[in-house]
């Protein structure tokens, strides 16, 4: 099993990286599939499914799908341009991908919401569709968008619950090729290495080191530039909750506090909930976010690290790539054994699995085993298991922005406990995981990103 750091950490745009940057990706990957196709194309149709259909409007899956199919991608999204070919989509009622011909496509009629129920694959599903002339099907592609910008295809997805869990993943030879935290710490004992070692030896088998680590800074300064953006605008989001952007305010209240005689031991919990607050204002925005492992989930990884860059004595910038390894060491076990989608398993596995993925970095910066940041981990991501995902209007606003806040917290107190012993514990990472899992399977679809549960029905939606 091999999933690289730049598959649990990947740059593009909010608000949702299930809802908003997989329907992308899936219509740039038809797209492909097109132009290697033998055939005269006129027209397109794309059905949306499931969680993508309850949740679409306010989580933008049909201007994603939109732009899609006009040939933008998520890692290289230009917000100026994207801007103007959606207007003349809608205006002109064609599309004109790079590489193939003008095709009609008329938003409106062409693409369609499904508020049936979901494809059988995943809650997460799309049926996109290429026709000739008379408007007969000539090629057609099921997606599911399963997670963290993760897409499959129907037949891909079905071989990856066969059991074939390669068909998407890089297939790689690694020298450390853990599939559950126990075999991780195994090969930690055995190996004499900590996580992160281990988890740059796996990268370097497809990448040199240059490479590597150039894209990891990329990964935090895209981070780093979000948080700062983040806690410099203000205003209402888009959406029509009138949620108020609240970073700024904060950040200016907490700087004018600092050196203050008076000011708490708990206003350190604020700066954390600073900085995770600003990424998803940010990622509500539909500005440019880093997948950690989810849009909705974007802001506790990035506030943790920044958290100990900006307020832990004797921090250091060399400990971005450990933080960040680490992190995708845990983030890709959480993957690979349970589910890091909200319409698959709830929020417990987006915040969830950033909380453990933040503490199990952020317990390796500070010195810890590979024992204590199993630890870690298993603490951050036991105190949200059963947490469902109800956003109210269906908008990444309301709990989320406020719960990433939270999950930072948790996170730090999840490493600083797990530093205080020595790595044994009763509940295991992969028990833990497994929970997970299982917890998602039993919760009632309402609770899972369809916005007809818990807040989303018990909050006034205007």
């Amino acid at each position: 099993m091999f999933l690289s750091v730049f598959d649990m950490f990947k740059v593009g745009i909010g608000p949702s990286s299930s809802h908003t940057m997989g329907p992308m990706t899936a219509a740039a990957r038809f797209l492909d599939t097109m132009r290697s196709a033998p055939f005269a194309f006129h027209g397109l149709n794309a059905s949306i499914h499931g969680s993508l259909a309850f949740t679409g409007i306010g989580h933008a899956t049909d201007r994603a799908i939109v732009l899609g199919l006009a040939g933008f991608e998520p890692d290289r999204y230009d917000h100026a341009r994207a801007e103007v070919a959606y207007n003349e989509i809608r205006d002109n009622k064609t599309v004109t991908p790079p590489g193939l011909p003008v095709l009609q496509f008329n938003p409106k009629n062409d693409l369609v919401f499904d508020f049936g129920p979901s494809l059988p694959g995943h809650a997460n599903g799309m049926i996109l569709t290429a026709t000739d002339k008379q408007g007969d099907t000539l090629l057609q592609e099921t997606y599911y968008s399963v997670g963290g910008g993760f897409v499959l295809t129907a037949a891909e997805l079905a071989a990856d619950l066969a059991g074939d869990k390669t068909s998407n993943t890089t297939e790689v030879v690694t020298p450390y090729p853990f599939k559950s935290a126990n075999e991780m710490l195994q090969m930690a004992k055995t190996s004499g290495k900590s996580i992160a070692v281990m988890k740059r030896a796996n990268e370097l088998c497809h990448t040199d080191n240059g490479t590597m680590s150039g894209g990891i800074h990329r990964i935090w300064q895209v981070m780093s530039d979000c948080i700062d953006r983040g806690m410099d605008q203000q205003g209402i989001l888009p959406g029509g909750l009138n949620v108020k952007r609240r970073a700024k305010g904060l950040h200016e209240a907490l700087c004018a506090e600092r050196g203050m005689n008076l000011t708490p031991p708990h206003t350190t919990n604020d700066w954390m909930s600073l900085y995770a607050m600003a990424v998803n204002e940010e990622n509500a925005a539909g500005g440019q976010v880093v997948t950690a492992p989810t849009n909705g989930a974007a802001g506790v990884v990035p506030a943790v690290l920044r958290y100990y860059l900006d307020h832990v004595p004797g921090a250091t910038t060399t400990k971005i790539e450990e933080f960040l390894l680490t992190a995708a060491a845990i983030g890709g076990l959480v993957k690979y054994n349970a589910s890091i989608s909200g319409a698959e398993a709830g929020c417990q596995a987006e915040v969830g699995s950033a909380a453990a993925m933040a503490a199990a970095g952020f317990c390796a910066v500070l010195g810890g085993s590979p024992e204590q940041i199993e630890n870690a981990a298993e603490i951050a991501l036991e105190h949200h298991l059963g947490m469902s995902c109800d956003p109210v209007k269906g908008l990444v606003q309301i709990p989320c922005i406020e719960r990433n806040g939270l999950g930072a917290i948790k996170a730090v107190s999840a490493a600083s406990l797990a530093l205080r012993g020595d790595g044994t514990h009763i509940v295991p990472l992969d028990a833990c995981i497994e929970t997970m899992r299982q917890t998602g399977l039993d919760m009632s679809e309402k609770y899972k990103e369809t916005s007809l549960g818990g807040l989303a029905v018990n909050v006034p939606n205007c």
